[in-house]
Parts: structure tokens; sequence; C-alpha cells
């Protein structure tokens, strides 16, 4: 039997307000099965986003990625996500993880010991949803002295706590505390096996992986389409996505040669796109989808690629 993922969409971050709405509608009623959305320094807040979208749509999942930790005090952050799942039950799906070091730096909630935080924050996060009184142990950067939610406030449903993270380190710790991973674009298949061997999970471990996406009859126009957002991807935070894949010296000297990253966009090959985007034909795309699901992607999650995100979505649906 052939694998297929779970098939979600991103809401662009900087989508107009009017079309937000629209957006997450149209959305659950193309069959989409999961709508993400983004929280990002100086855009639009994820748990408002959240439960926006929650309550304009009647059938889709909604995941929050990422809640950076360090700048929500984790029993306030337990009151609005059992908030979301209990009104929402079994519809939301709450990414955690360390935020972009420079922006939880410039607001000055970069924590001592990021990995330690993390770890404690989702263990205890989870812990208060399902009902436990918490105190911390001493020393602890959470602090938290016999808190608990009101057993009124409480969700039927814990959401899954999936850890937003990409070092090493922090997919191991994801495997060891969380219910699931979010993973950055790109998402490959090599990237998402390579990922699973660092997580090493012990039991059933979801994988949330984001691509952009750009769905057309005309391979060349959707790959055409998909270029230009991945012009970001050759810088060295994007290294760790690409070093698995077979073509990652040839993808390295290309940006090393090429003076801007829209420069290094325009050069990409298409075959490279293809692998890099899930971008192509309908019958090209799904075939991604497939290998992304061997890899272990249960969630593949496609940002719009393109000028109007809101237009792409009944092309990206082509795929379900």
């Amino acid at each position: 039997m052939t694998r297929t993922p779970a098939v979600g969409v991103m809401l662009p971050r900087d989508l107009d307000p009017t079309q937000v709405l629209t957006f997450a509608r149209q959305a659950d009623d193309l069959g989409f099965d999961e709508l993400w959305v983004v929280e990002d320094l100086g855009f639009r807040g994820g748990v408002a986003q959240t439960a926006a979208v929650l309550a304009a749509t009647t059938r889709i999942r909604v995941g929050i990625g990422i809640l950076p930790a360090a700048v929500r005090n984790v029993a306030f952050a337990a009151m609005e996500v059992a908030t979301l799942a209990q009104l929402f039950p079994g519809r939301v799906d709450v990414g955690i993880g360390h935020g972009m070091p420079d922006w939880m730096r410039s607001v000055g909630a970069w924590p001592a010991r990021p990995l330690t935080f993390l770890e404690e924050y989702v263990t205890t996060l989870r812990a208060l949803l399902r009902g436990e009184t918490v105190t911390s142990a001493p020393g602890s950067p959470l602090a938290l002295v016999d808190v608990a939610l009101d057993p009124s406030a409480l969700p039927e449903v814990v959401p899954d706590l999936l850890a937003g993270v990409r070092g090493p380190r922090s997919l191991a710790a994801a495997g060891r505390v969380a219910d699931g991973t979010v993973l950055a674009e790109p998402t490959t298949p090599e990237y998402a096996r390579a990922a699973l061997a660092q997580i090493a999970p012990s039991g059933p471990h979801r994988v949330a992986g984001y691509d952009v996406a750009a769905v057309d009859d005309d391979a060349a126009a959707a790959y055409a389409a998909a270029r230009p957002a991945l012009a970001w991807i050759g810088e060295p935070d994007w290294t760790v996505h690409i070093d698995p894949l077979p073509f990652a010296a040839e993808f390295h000297a290309l940006r090393a040669s090429s003076a801007t990253r829209e420069e290094f966009a325009a050069r990409l090959p298409d075959e490279w796109v293809a692998q890099l985007a899930l971008a192509g034909t309908p019958d090209a795309v799904r075939a991604r989808l497939t290998a992304l699901a061997e890899a272990g992607v249960t969630s593949a999650v496609l940002l719009p690629a393109g000028p109007d995100p809101l237009a792409a979505l009944p092309s990206l649906a082509r795929v379900l």
C-alpha cells in the first residue's frame, strides 16, 4: 500500500489581513488536512491566529509552527493552549521551539541554557495540560511553585506538542520529550531521514515537514514559481538541510559563486528545484509526497509560492 502523509498548507505570515480568514476557509473547503500558522517576530501572534482560523473553519486541523518557548511563561502558555484545545477538541497541534536566536536576543528572551530550557518547558507544558500540579526543581528557569490548571480549564484531548528545532542536540531532545518534530523548509526525503536518525524516537513520533510548493500542468512554470522562494536556503543556517543531498557540493559551490541570494535562486537548475520544493505537475508532486511519507514525514506542509497565495490554493489542492 502506498504511504501518503497528511497534506497541510501554511498561512503566509504577511498575508493581507482581509484574506486571512478567507485563506483558512478555502483551505478547509478544498480538503487540506492541516493549516499551519507562523509566529515570527514582528508579524502576527500564533495563538491569536490559531483561535481565529479555528473559529472560522469546521474541519481542518490547525498547527502553530512555532511558539518560541522563552517568550511565554509556561503556566500562561498552558492556559492559552488548554483554551484552544477545549473549544476545538482534536483540531490543535502546538509547535514549541527555541525561536531564532537573534530575534530572541533582541527582545531579551534568549535563555542561558536553551536546550535545557526547551526540554523542561515542553515537559512542564504537557504536565499542566494533563491536570498535574507542578513545582519546578530548584534552580529551574521556569520557577513554578504548586501551579496547576483549574479542572474547569482542562481539555479532554491534550494537543500534540511538537518541537520546532534543527540542531542535532535539539533534535535528540525532541525525540526524548516531544510528540513530534517540525522541520523547516526544505524538507527533502534525505533531510527527513537524517533528522529522524538524530531524533531517534523510542515510540510514535510525528514529523511535520515544510516545503515551498507550486503545482502546474507545465512543470517549468511550477519551477519558475518556486525558485524565488528558495533564495534563502543557500545561507549557512540551511546547511543541515542541504548536506544529505547528493548534489550538496555543487549546491554550495553555486551559492559561493553567486553574488546575491536572488542570483543564486535564478541559477538553480530545474532538477534541483524539483527536489528542494514540492514543485511540478500534480503527479510529480504526489510522487514526492509519497517519498516524504516513506522517509517518515507524517505531515507535508505546503508553503504557497508566488505573489498570490490565495489564488495558489486550488492548484496546490490538486495533489490531494
